[in-house]
């Protein structure tokens, strides 16, 4: 395909996605379609069971609900897309459609990363304070908490979005990655990105150091309060209540920090295998984490294995 003049305004982009690794692209449509499954059914049960079950219908699975919402909102924003481009070899994406993913995509993980505070928050009132849970946690705080939550990420996600919209996109419109991803974009710009840049170096702080932290020093609080209960029974149950969330944080963050940690390949064109494995562990991370939350609350949670089983067993009774 003949490189697009210099001068030529881009209208759309195309996704390398894995366009010079044909053989793996069946392997891979099956298998990322299989987890995007899992995740639509986890996600879809956990957030039925917090809406049907009265006895779910508290702060931590309220927030929970909002977390599962939110992980197919994700998953929904760019896997359609990254299957479409398995059977799509160097798929094109129009300017507006490759924007309206970003924003979503940026939106949702923003939002996760917010969300996650706000459960540690919870969990340290459930725990450091259990008789000021009721009023400190009630349903005028927690549902503005959500809320805010969604409205701080969308809103740096339609600033980036704007600002990315902006520049000029005048040369070679060839994303090396599976969706609008929007480091990728950038680099594509011909003009100073200087401004887009510190923005993206002020958000990371904003939605993850801040976050770290705060979930950091609540599971100190936390940790130290269970420590000091003095039955081992005890001890156990207060750590059942938040094993679960902590364990998401560990997954979530972990992976993140590995995946922006991890040195880069130096191949520009994507033909190493070094660069294959640059551009699959976003992808990874993508369907992973969201396909393993609702897993992993059901299996540390009783409170929820139960009600997934009532929600089956009426399923049957009812049949």
């Amino acid at each position: 395909m003949e490189k697009p003049n210099q001068t030529t305004p881009v209208v759309g982009f195309i996704l390398l996605g894995l366009s010079t690794h044909p053989k793996l692209e069946k392997t891979f449509f099956v298998l990322i379609l299989l987890m995007y499954l899992v995740i639509l059914l986890g996600n879809g049960v956990l957030i039925l069971v917090t809406i049907l079950d009265s006895r779910l219908h508290t702060p931590m699975y309220f927030f929970l609900g909002n977390l599962s919402f939110l992980d197919i909102c994700y998953t929904t924003s760019s896997i359609p897309l990254v299957l479409s481009g398995f059977l799509t070899p160097r798929k094109t994406i129009s300017f507006s459609g490759c924007a309206v993913q970003m924003f979503l995509s940026f939106a949702m993980a923003g939002t996760e990363c917010v969300l996650l505070s706000m459960m540690a928050f919870d969990r340290y009132v459930a725990i450091c304070n259990p008789l000021r849970y009721p009023v400190v946690m009630s349903k005028a705080a927690y549902v503005p908490m959500a809320a805010s939550s969604w409205a701080i990420g969308c809103a740096a996600s339609a600033i980036h979005t704007t600002l990315t919209a902006q520049l000029p996109f005048c040369g070679d419109n060839i994303i090396n990655h599976f969706t609008c991803e929007i480091l990728a974009v950038l680099k594509l710009a011909c003009a100073d990105i200087s401004i887009n840049v510190i923005s993206m170096g002020v958000t990371n702080v904003i939605f993850l150091g801040i976050p770290v932290l705060f979930i950091s020093f609540s599971y100190v609080f936390i940790i130290a309060t269970i420590l000091r209960i003095p039955s081992a029974e005890g001890r156990k149950k207060a750590f059942s209540t938040c094993s679960a969330h902590l364990t998401v944080v560990i997954i979530f963050y972990g992976t993140l920090f590995f995946m922006y940690g991890k040195p880069k390949s130096k191949d520009p064109l994507g033909t190493g295998e070094q660069n294959l494995t640059d551009k699959l562990i976003p992808l990874f991370y993508g369907v992973v984490t969201p396909m393993l939350n609702p897993i992993i609350y059901s299996l540390r949670n009783k409170d929820v294995k139960t009600a997934v089983r009532n929600l089956v067993t009426q399923k049957h009774v009812s049949q």
